[in-house]
């Protein structure tokens, strides 16, 4: 992978013409693919989150019971307080997190985990505002360069960094994407990125029960809204004070300082909550019972 940083991707955009060409021309150097190879792989990732996403059926559940049908629910709500379009990337991260905790298909985009939070946010802007399967590979392209930067200099695991390397991977990510997918300056969506990370510093990864469900499938959903946030306000022009590539530094800096118990492991945070070690002992997974002490 020819970039270290993202001050090197955006000097690479600059030759090439576009971000999302520098990252496709180092995937052919990088696999000594052609270019056709490297966009039928790409769109071929794009097709498997369309397909995850509409695929989803809100009568499974996980084994533990613990995910299935919330993405309906929020489809079907009236009058949203975050409007209509914002709805639509709500049931959407939700949907395609509910797919992988229901061992369902879906595209590590950077990790299963965090599956939902690109399709989120691409496919009800594909919709609304008509864009083609082609614009949403480009925006692929765009995230994927900058989830290597992420992967090279910090981490993209909730093990070695927390879920902030994760969820926030993605949604920075999705920013850049989002940025991407509206025109935006290849600053532009380093700007995104880094306001985006900077936004879920030091986010513990606590699984309950060590299951990638709860609050896993919920914090989809955040990356994605998140990620819409940061977009729009690098697309006002608004910057980061620190650079992106220092952002990213810190992010793994912080990830490297975490307890082992906000790793991954099931251990701290929420998942060392009272109701939580009921679910991982076999207890109910629809929370504490009436009356029950907190």
């Amino acid at each position: 992978m020819a970039f270290g940083s993202v001050s090197a991707l955006v000097a690479a955009a600059e030759k090439e013409g576009a971000l999302w060409r520098a990252v496709q021309v180092d995937d052919c150097r990088d696999r000594g693919a052609p270019e056709r190879d490297s966009w039928d792989r790409m769109e071929a990732l794009w097709r498997a989150m369309v397909r995850s996403a509409e695929s989803y059926d809100p009568q499974r559940r996980s084994a533990s019971g613990l995910s299935g049908g919330q993405a309906a629910m929020v489809a079907a709500l009236k009058a949203p307080l975050c409007g209509e379009h914002m709805r639509t990337v709500m049931a959407a991260a939700l949907a395609v997190a509910e797919q992988n905790a229901c061992m369902g298909r879906i595209v590590a985009a950077p990790t299963a985990g965090a599956s939902g939070v690109l399709p989120a946010v691409l496919l009800p802007l594909r919709q609304r505002e008509g864009l083609t399967d082609e614009d949403m590979v480009r925006c692929l392209y765009t995230a994927a360069g900058f989830g290597q930067v992420i992967a090279a200099r910090a981490s993209i695991s909730g093990a070695e960094g927390g879920c902030q390397a994760e969820i926030g991977s993605a949604s920075a990510m999705a920013a850049a994407a989002l940025v991407q997918a509206r025109g935006g300056t290849p600053e532009q969506m380093a700007a995104a990125c880094a306001m985006a990370l900077q936004n879920v510093m030091g986010l513990a990864c606590d699984p309950v029960a060590g299951l990638v469900e709860e609050p896993c499938v919920k914090r989809n959903v955040m990356g994605a809204v998140n990620a819409m946030a940061c977009a729009d306000m690098a697309l006002a022009g608004v910057r980061s004070a620190i650079p992106c590539d220092e952002v990213i530094d810190a992010m793994g800096a912080v990830g490297r300082t975490m307890p082992t118990d906000l790793r991954e492991t099931g251990q701290g945070g929420l998942a060392a909550a009272p109701t939580a070690r009921r679910i991982a002992e076999g207890g109910l997974a629809n929370g504490p019972e009436p009356g029950a002490s907190r």
